[in-house]
Order: C-alpha cells, then sequence, then structure tokens
C-alpha cells in the first residue's frame, strides 16, 4: 500500500481527489493534512485515511504529520482573500519552502505539486505551453507558483509539476460560484476572446492518480483536455447548462471596479473575496498547454475529451 500525504486536503481540489481516491482508489493511503479549516466528515470517515493537523507556517509541526508518507501532493494555498500580493510570496513560497525541508529530512523523493499553465505567462493553441520554467507569468499567483516549482525541481528527487488547465465540473469552487452569480444575474466578463485549457474534475483526479502511481514520472505535465475553448465560450456555454441568461460583457474597467469592491469589503468585515485584481490579471491571461507528455505517459485516454462530452459534470 501506497502512503500519500495530501496538503490542502480540506481545500476544494484536494478534497475533490480525496473523495475520488476514497471511492476509486482501495489500493492507496492517504494522509490528510489539515490546519485551520477541518477535513469533511465524509472523507475522513474512510478506513484507509488519517488525518494529521500541521501548520505549515511552523515547519516543526510537519515532522510527525510526514511520518510514514511515501510522497507528497501539494495544494495548499490561501484563495479569496483580499490584497493577495501581500501575502502570497509567504504562504506560496515560505510555507512551500518549509514542507520541501522537512520531505527532504525524511527522505520522502517525490512531491507532486500542484500549478497551472500561467507560470509560463500567455500562451495559446498556436504557441503552447511546453514545461519551460524562463517565462514571464503575468499575475502575483503564477509568480509565487513559478518559483515554488523551481525550488522544487532544485531541491527534491522526483519533482513532479501538474500545470493544469480549468477544473469544471459541479463542486469546483470557482464553477460553483460563477453559477451563483450567474443565477442572480450579475456574472461578467469582458469582451474576450480568452484562450482557456478545460479539463474535466474527473480526468483531473485521474490525472493526479497517474501521477501518483508511475513511479518513474519526473518533470512538468501539461493537463488538459481537447477542446478548442475561450472563457467567454465556456461561460456561454455553462449558463445555457444551468438555465441562464450568457454573462454580461462588461468593460475591463468596471470588472476591475468590481474587484476594488469585493477586496475592501473582505478587509473590512473579514470575509472571503470571491473577486480580485489578480485574479482579474491571471483570469486575461489566455493559456494553453501541450499535453503530449500527459497523453504518453500519464493519461492515454481521457473520459471527456472536451467540454461536451463531459456536459453532466457541470450538472448538479
Amino acid at each position: 500500500m501506497t502512503n500519500v500525504l495530501i496538503t490542502g486536503a480540506a481545500g476544494n481540489l484536494g478534497s475533490l481527489l480525496s473523495r475520488h481516491i476514497g471511492d476509486h482508489e482501495k489500493d492507496l493511503n492517504l494522509i490528510l493534512m489539515q490546519h485551520l479549516r477541518k477535513i469533511p466528515d465524509d472523507i475522513k470517515g474512510c478506513p484507509r485515511f488519517q488525518v494529521r493537523s500541521a501548520d505549515l507556517s511552523n515547519h516543526e509541526t510537519l515532522y510527525e504529520c510526514l511520518d510514514g508518507a511515501d510522497m507528497i501532493v501539494h495544494f495548499a494555498g490561501v484563495l479569496f482573500k483580499a490584497n493577495p500580493e501581500k501575502f502570497l510570496y509567504e504562504t506560496n513560497i515560505q510555507y512551500f519552502k518549509n514542507l520541501v525541508r522537512v520531505a527532504k529530512a525524511k527522505k520522502i523523493s517525490k512531491i507532486i505539486l500542484i500549478s497551472f499553465p500561467h507560470v509560463e505567462g500567455p500562451t495559446s493553441r498556436k504557441a503552447p505551453a511546453t514545461g519551460r520554467f524562463d517565462g514571464k507569468p503575468v499575475s502575483v499567483h503564477a509568480k509565487t507558483r513559478l518559483e515554488e516549482e523551481i525550488h522544487l525541481f532544485n531541491e527534491i528527487v522526483k519533482p513532479v509539476s501538474l500545470r493544469v488547465g480549468m477544473v469544471y465540473g459541479s463542486g469546483v469552487l470557482m464553477i460553483d460560484a460563477a453559477r451563483w452569480f450567474a443565477k442572480r444575474r450579475i456574472l461578467g466578463v469582458w469582451p474576450g476572446p480568452t484562450e482557456i485549457h478545460l479539463i474535466s474534475k474527473t480526468d483531473f483526479c485521474r490525472a493526479v492518480v497517474a501521477a501518483i502511481r508511475n513511479e518513474s514520472a519526473t518533470g512538468v505535465f501539461h493537463i488538459g483536455d481537447e477542446g478548442n475553448d475561450t472563457l467567454q465560450s465556456f461561460l456561454d456555454f455553462a449558463c445555457k447548462i444551468w438555465g441562464c441568461k450568457k454573462p454580461w460583457r462588461m468593460p475591463l474597467w468596471l470588472i476591475y471596479f468590481a474587484a476594488k469592491i469585493f477586496e475592501l469589503v473582505s478587509r473590512i468585515f473579514g470575509t472571503i473575496s470571491p473577486l480580485t485584481k489578480d485574479f482579474i490579471d491571471i483570469g486575461r491571461v489566455s493559456y494553453y498547454g501541450d499535453t503530449s507528455r500527459f497523453r504518453e505517459e500519464l493519461l492515454p485516454v481521457l473520459k471527456y475529451s472536451n467540454i461536451n462530452e463531459g456536459i453532466k459534470e457541470m450538472q448538479v
């Protein structure tokens, strides 16, 4: 049995993967790291899962948590908080360095980092992301994630970066947020077009499991389907599925203004901020990854090769 430690297991994609493994991968044991947010009851009830508390900001708390782990899948991060440029350099880079430091001390040779194509800067189907580390990312989220990747590849024997496109499906936080806005007729997007690379929540989980199981897998893998999508066409399609009108086409200045309001309310009342300036900065970047290595070494056949095939993933 393989023991896989998941950071951010109480978060959205971390809990999604944990449920998938609990249901479909009977020979994998999980160590679920939790800090402030608790692991959902339906996940921690699996007999093959252990829940351990640790704080990535304090490396001393990680030693006991990492005991017995064969590898790590790293999701943990801070989202939906005002002014991410003020904290991401700590919560992304320093926290990850703490994790890597203790993993090396525990002789854990494989870490899988969940990343995204934006770390290479703007890319497209004609000029896809290819696994480079010398790109020019635009947003703070992407800049700090690139620094995490570089540190991972400098320090760990078997580094894996999964640069994942937009994960779609009911239960995915960003998708559910878009649906909430759409139902209230306040979902908007700039005119575009902004190229995006999609992957269904099912194939996302299958891809991570494939990276866990492939003992020889190292390097960068771009995770995405075979569709030809833009952010605008995806949101139009999603709203049709949800029975909503298409998103408003808004001038960019108005969307940035809305982000300022959300961030102001977040700072004053300590609430989440579903929209930030940095989210818009990263959202405006077209991205598409070369998935040839992913399909050759990890997942030759997708369950849903495009959004039309994966339509039921979007339905509640």
